[in-house]
């Protein structure tokens, strides 16, 4: 089995379990998150060995789960946003690795080589892709349309998929540093949960603060 397609195999694995338990929220989320914070913590301390990076992940990703916690919580339009922040940075992702393979343009940075330009355009893309779909299955359907709300909703979703970018730039900067491919082998294909979060991660932690003091 090749690694592509070892990679969408727990994709339709993973994908739709981890939808499942933040959908349902309560004590399946709590122990989904329990779950993500102890493999994680496991593969900090067995992929990594600068403490002062395993501290600084860790703290990342405990205020990540926190923050998804906090966003499902409540009975708002924070539910909305956190599914739409997890379908934006699904989305960047794809859409980076899609245009990746098939444009292959020039190297985004030294720090992952296997970052393009082009990869950059196709997260956007797919992100803005994610923004249309979400307006036209939420807010017409719940808030109606309202073009001051869309361009917001707009501008958030391209900082939401830079920030997204940033944090996978930022997990493979510390790999580098390290001089290991992944951070872990729970989910072949992709590597580890922080080879799998590091976007979501810095995201929903932005998320939850703009929510908080609601921007």
């Amino acid at each position: 089995m090749t690694n592509l397609q070892k990679r969408i195999l727990t994709s339709l694995i993973a994908l739709p379990l981890s939808i499942f338990f933040v959908v349902k929220g309560g004590y399946f989320l709590t122990f989904f998150l329990i779950f993500i914070l102890f493999a994680g913590l496991h593969e900090l301390f067995s992929s990594f060995k600068r403490g002062i990076t395993i501290f600084f992940l860790s703290l990342i990703l405990v205020l990540s789960l926190f923050s998804i916690y906090y966003l499902r919580s409540f009975n708002d339009n924070s539910e909305a946003l956190l599914y739409f922040i997890i379908a934006l940075c699904i989305s960047s992702d794809i859409g980076g690795y899609v245009f990746g393979k098939i444009f292959k343009w020039k190297k985004l940075t030294k720090i992952s080589p296997k970052k393009t330009i082009s990869g950059v355009f196709g997260s956007y893309f797919f992100s803005i892709v994610c923004w249309s779909i979400f307006l036209e299955t939420y807010y017409q359907n719940y808030l109606g349309v309202d073009v001051a709300i869309s361009f917001r909703i707009l501008l958030i979703t391209i900082i939401f998929s830079t920030i997204a970018q940033i944090g996978d730039l930022t997990i493979s900067y510390f790999k580098r540093l390290e001089k290991i491919k992944d951070t872990g082998k729970i989910l072949p294909g992709h590597g580890g949960i922080f080879d799998r979060i590091d976007g979501l991660m810095f995201v929903t932690i932005l998320a939850s603060i703009l929510h908080i003091i609601q921007i």
